[in-house]
This record gives C-alpha cells, structure tokens and sequence, in this order.
C-alpha cells in the first residue's frame, strides 16, 4: 500500500469499566440501574435500607461494557447493620471508573445529601432523579443547589420513565477507559440465583406488610433443590411472627404468590419465619446473612 493511503477502518476500540452509584436511601439507585440495563437485577421499595449488598449490573454492547454497582443508602445508622451497610456502599468508591452521585429532585439538597458529595471525587456526575414528579421549577432549584456540589456534569432524570437515561449512560461511556470485557457478553448481573430469590421475598414482604417490620425482616434460602426452593425469614420479636405470616397466613401466600411470578414456571416455593433477637447487632448473626 503507497504510504498515506488509507486502509478499512477497523472496529471501534471497546471500552470497558466500572461506575458506582452512591447517594442517601430512596433516591432511586436501584430503580435508574434496573432502567438502564432494562431489566430487574437489584430489588426495589419505598423503605430505606432496601438494597443491602453491592449489586452488579452489566450493560454490554458491541463497543463497551458497563459493570455497575448499586450501592446501599447512606445514611446515620442505628445499629451494626447500618454501619455495615454505609461501610458496603463506601467500599464501592474504590476502583471505579466513574461515580455517580444520586439525588432527589423532589426533597431539598441536605446534610446527608452533603456528605455522601464529600465521599465522592470531583469528577462524580450528580444525577438529579424524579424529575418526572418534581415540578420544573423544583428541577431547576435542585440543579442549582446541586451545581454547590462543584461536581463534574449534572444530569436531571426520571429512573421511573426512562427520562434523560440515555444522555447520562453517554456521559457514562465516554469517560471509560480502552479495555477487554469485564464479565461474559450475556450476563446482566453477577447476583447468585438464591441470594436474588432471598432478595426478591423480602422485597414483596417490605411491599405487602408496608411499614410495619421493614428492618427488622432478614432473608435467606437455606434449601434448594430446583425447583423446590426453602427460603428463611428472620425477624427481631415474637410480636412481629404473626404479622409476617398474616391471618391464616394471609400475608406468606401473598408474597409467595409475588415472588413465584417473578421466577421460571415449576418454582416451588416454601416460606418459613423465624424469630432471631437482635440479629441486625449480632456480628456472627450478619456474617450468616452475608452482611
């Protein structure tokens, strides 16, 4: 070939990395990387302290590859498993390529708000989420208050519509580095199948008993057999037994029926409750957990 002449263009290099979501309870984390990767991998609920473990969720396309990691709230704890928790969701600042930093749209930037901004570096892009229920003017005050932060890029969203998503995983893309992919090109999240099970009871517990034993229900699988699978659920006092289970148990039907509809046709599904005190202060009690 004469010198200078052009050859075929090759294939676009692959970018590939890590970005975090971090950000206080109920900003909606887990809903914006559900939305993004258009599909459930990380449950979700109006009660705080929903997500308890790194999640990862992997968005591949034919150029990059996004691992990202939804995180738990973080927030002022009150016992051993809340300081677990914010030590679970600062342990993902760690190695990532890009931080985002979550926020509400619909509730004033606060203390918390402040101090997770001190956790993260100063080229985190803050995501202003829900601006489908915030007003405009409520969106632009956010933005605002927010550009305080002295953060990369501002990115206002809807996690709920899908709003805006597509701009901020551009933003997100762009600034990954040149490398191989990090997990196999069909694999969403590397979440096993049981812990998603144990996650997904609690997840129609916390939606069926409402605000009535939300941090005190722990979940586990402790059989599995598919298709028969025994899922374990731990609460704090005698008194909180009977509203899990429900009149007659009312309540384990309902959320047997919820969960068995978000699993493979044939799952059998067998729900215990067993009282534990105090295991959200008991370290070998979390350890078991997997907290």
């Amino acid at each position: 070939m004469p010198d200078g002449a052009g050859g075929p263009a090759g294939p676009p290099a692959l970018r590939s990395g890590f970005a975090t979501l971090l950000g206080r309870p109920n900003v909606g984390k887990s809903t914006l990387l559900n939305t993004i990767l258009g599909q459930k991998v990380s449950i979700t609920s109006p009660v705080a302290q929903t997500t308890r473990n790194q999640v990862r969720g992997v968005l591949t396309r034919p150029d990059v590859q996004v691992v990202f990691v939804d995180t738990p709230g973080i927030h002022k704890p009150r016992s051993l498993l809340g300081a677990r928790l914010n030590d679970t969701a600062q342990d993902a600042l760690s190695g990532v390529d890009v931080t985002l930093l979550v926020i509400d749209a619909t509730q004033p930037l606060g203390k918390g708000d402040r101090f997770v901004a001190d956790l993260v570096p100063g080229s985190a892009l803050c995501v202003v989420n829900k601006v489908d229920v915030a007003g405009r003017r409520a969106v632009l005050e956010q933005l605002q208050a927010a550009a305080t932060l002295e953060l990369a890029e501002y990115f206002p969203v809807s996690a709920r519509t899908g709003e805006g998503v597509p701009a901020l995983v551009e933003a997100i893309v762009s600034r990954l580095p040149e490398g191989e992919r990090l997990y196999p090109e069909d694999m969403v999240t590397d979440v096993p199948e049981a812990h998603w099970v144990s996650e997904l009871v609690r997840e129609q517990l916390l939606a069926v008993t409402r605000e009535e034993v939300p941090h005190s229900i722990a979940c586990r699988v402790t059989e599995w057999e598919w298709p028969r699978v025994r899922c374990e659920i731990l609460v704090e006092r005698d008194s909180q037994k009977p509203i899990v289970i429900g009149r007659g148990g009312s309540v384990l039907k309902e959320v047997g029926t919820r969960v068995r509809s978000q699993l493979p046709p044939g799952a059998y599904l067998e729900l215990f409750v067993k009282v534990d005190p105090g295991w959200q202060s008991r370290p070998k009690a979390l350890e078991r957990l997997g907290y």
